[in-house]
């Protein structure tokens, strides 16, 4: 580990001017390569004391063994150096990208004398015309193969059409009337011309006056008696509709525009474009970025567009819409307008049809780092390697075959409840995924609601562990007042499995394992830091169980926590075992806010009818259907709610005096979708709280 101090450039001696900067280690390699538009304080920046810098920030400095800068006039010769430095030595502290494939196109060579209709890849020729790109070579063909039989241009290579001509026999598309057939003369070269620029003009976005012309010679025909020839145009007016269903419109004022959106996590983002052209979508791209090194959203979207276009391949649209706007944006913007020839607008939407665009570009983004995610975690020698990196990270004897996850999850203290989630061979075991309610006490306090879930989980590990084949019940209650880790146990289907277990016995005739919590885990992962992992640690201790590893992953900047360390365990950024304890953590918080959020919406369809004595979920379903609104079951008399099936004098009665007992705020909920209709209680308007993992 180098220090910085031994090769910091002497005061005064870097220039104020813009720049470019780059960092080499003791081999003489490029580590990282950096822009400022003033090289002195941004250099300065990195010799700081290291504990003010960021980890990735501070690994790297400590790497580098020398830098080194070179000055340029203007922040865009900046922007444009700094992509072909980082294209040239491949730093391996900067974004990477995984993705670097050019994109297919529709072209039309329009520079030749019988224009020809091809896919195209790679940089663009002068006198072609392009659309696209396409995410696939494929949705190009489909596409062509409807506009052929009304726009029969030639799609054969010169080859196969210098041999056409010879021979004096067309091809088989020639036959079939999916093409012109130029190259035996059937039409004139400017005839073909004129159907090859038309063929332009519709996939341009031009295409009401054609099909309105197509429709009135259709109409004309079928008038005339020429039957043939109308069932043929009505038949061409069905392909050209197919054809613009497949591009249909997402930006009414038919502009060009490319829409860039990003989905983040500590550890990568995935990039999303779609490129529009003539208010239509012509084509996908994406691709995943490392976050290598310590870069915002704003950075992001400046490295994607570098990306994007820096090769030169991709032709700049007219407006460039991106999630948050690179600081400053007015380099970028220049650059983006010397590459078009012309005025660019980069910019955020805020409302109408872009701002809806954009967050469907982001849905798919978030779909394209949740599916990279999980062939990460299907590929077996990917597994088996982040199991080994876990237990030589953590120092475990073997590797954690069984790894389970808790994580708290309650609403500005209410409906308090914790997820427990199973990974074993490093895949998810959602059989074995328990939900506990936490009903002993109400508040934040995080730290003692996970002992008190490690507590409950382990004591019946114990009990189930001590037992013989016979179901014993655990004698000693949780705070809940029910029998400890039963009633305030729930699986993941729902039900807390007490009956089905006590009735088949410890042991699942299809697996052969113990039952519920009889198999421990190798490895005990908290959703949290210091002090949750103290709370679990202190909870196994009362419990007198040595045998489990424990480790708590923090969110901020994924560390790893080990019980009595003041520092954490840091994995490198590119360890397949972070990426795993990563998942598991994610997949507990995602189990513990969707039953938080159930528990929630529950209380608030059943207007407290759950805490009635003796009231199940039949009878209560049952007074809910029959009044229609909580607003009616609450005006309701005595006599009025025996009416109900099912329903007695007693509970009647038990249920009317629960109901007088809360205020009416906290009963005008909609039945169907757990809002609030009587906002009485939240004069602000201000909504529910967000819940808080």
């Amino acid at each position: 580990m180098a220090d910085p101090s031994t090769y910091r450039p002497a005061p005064g001696a870097i220039p104020l001017s813009p720049g470019v900067y780059r960092f080499r280690d003791e081999h003489g390699r490029v580590i990282y390569v950096g822009k400022a538009k003033s090289l002195r304080p941004r250099l300065s920046s990195y010799f700081q004391d290291l504990a003010g810098l960021h980890p990735r920030t501070a690994t790297m400095v400590t790497t580098a063994a020398s830098v080194e800068w070179t000055v340029v006039g203007t922040e865009v010769e900046a922007l444009q150096l700094e992509y072909s430095w980082i294209k040239e030595f491949d730093p391996r502290f900067n974004v990477k990208y995984r993705d670097d494939k050019s994109y297919p196109e529709l072209a039309v060579t329009l520079n030749e004398e019988f224009p020809r209709v091809q896919v195209m890849r790679g940089a663009h020729k002068k006198g072609v015309r392009y659309f696209g790109p396409y995410g696939h070579a494929w949705a190009i063909r489909e596409t062509v193969d409807l506009l052929l039989r009304v726009f029969p241009v030639r799609t054969c290579s010169n080859g196969v059409f210098k041999r056409a001509s010879q021979v004096g026999r067309p091809c088989l598309l020639g036959y079939i009337g999916k093409c012109a057939a130029p190259c035996v003369g059937k039409v004139t070269a400017d005839e073909h011309r004129d159907l090859a620029e038309e063929f332009c003009d519709f996939m341009a976005g031009r295409t009401g006056g054609y099909l309105r012309r197509l429709e009135q010679q259709m109409q004309e025909a079928a008038a005339a008696m020429e039957y043939e020839k109308a069932a043929r145009l009505r038949d061409d007016i069905g392909a050209l509709k197919r054809a613009m269903e497949k591009n249909a419109v997402v930006l009414a004022d038919g502009t060009d525009a490319d829409v860039l959106a990003l989905a983040e996590d500590e550890l990568e983002a995935a990039v999303q474009i779609f490129h529009v052209r003539g208010g239509r979508v012509r084509g996908q791209r994406g691709w995943i970025t490392d976050r290598v090194e310590d870069v915002d959203t704003a950075s992001l979207v400046e490295h994607a567009l570098q990306q994007l276009y820096g090769s030169g391949t991709e032709n700049v649209p007219r407006e460039v819409l991106v999630p948050a706007l690179p600081e400053p944006p007015g380099p970028v913007r220049e650059w983006l307008t010397g590459l078009r020839g012309a005025q660019v607008d980069l910019r955020v939407p805020q409302r109408g049809d872009k701002k809806d665009l954009m967050a469907t570009v982001h849905r798919n983004a978030q779909q394209a780092l949740a599916l990279h995610k999980t062939k990460r975690a299907s590929d077996l020698t990917t597994r088996s390697r982040a199991l080994q990196e876990i237990a030589d990270a953590l120092e475990l004897d073997s590797v954690p075959l069984r790894i389970e996850c808790f994580d708290i999850s309650h609403l500005q203290g209410e409906d308090v409840v914790a997820s427990m989630v199973v990974f074993e061979d490093g895949l998810a075991r959602k059989s074995e995924y328990r939900r506990f309610q936490i009903k002993g006490f109400a508040g934040q306090d995080d730290v003692r609601s996970m002992h008190e879930v490690i507590g409950r989980r382990f004591r019946r590990y114990l009990r189930e562990r001590e037992r013989t084949g016979e179901w014993v019940v655990p004698e000693d209650t949780g705070p809940d007042g029910a029998p400890d880790g039963i009633t305030g146990i729930t699986g993941a289907d729902g039900t807390d499995g007490l009956a089905e277990d006590a009735a088949a016995g410890p042991v699942d005739p299809e697996t052969g394992r113990p039952r519920r919590f009889a198999y421990p885990p190798q490895l005990l992962v908290v959703d949290g830091g210091q002090p949750q992992v103290a709370a679990a640690r202190r909870a196994l201790d009362e419990l007198g169980i040595d045998d489990v590893a424990l480790c708590g992953l923090a969110k901020r900047l994924e560390e790893v926590w080990l019980p009595g360390q003041d520092d954490p365990v840091v994995l490198p950024r590119t360890s397949e075992g972070l990426y795993l304890l990563q998942r598991v953590r994610d997949e507990a918080h995602r189990f513990a806010i969707a039953y938080q959020r159930s528990k929630r919406s529950k209380r608030l369809t059943t207007g407290g009818l759950d805490a009635v004595p003796g009231l199940g979920e039949t009878r209560r379903q049952a007074l809910l259907k029959h009044f229609g609104s909580l607003k009616r079951l609450r005006a309701a008399t005595v006599d009025e709610l025996c009416e109900v099936p099912g329903i007695g004098r007693r509970t009647a009665e038990t249920v009317a005096a629960a109901l007088a007992s809360r205020p009416p705020a906290a009963l005008a909920v909609n039945t169907a979708t757990g809002e609030i209709i009587d906002d009485s209680a939240d004069p602000a308007g201000a909504g529910a709280p967000r819940e808080t993992p």
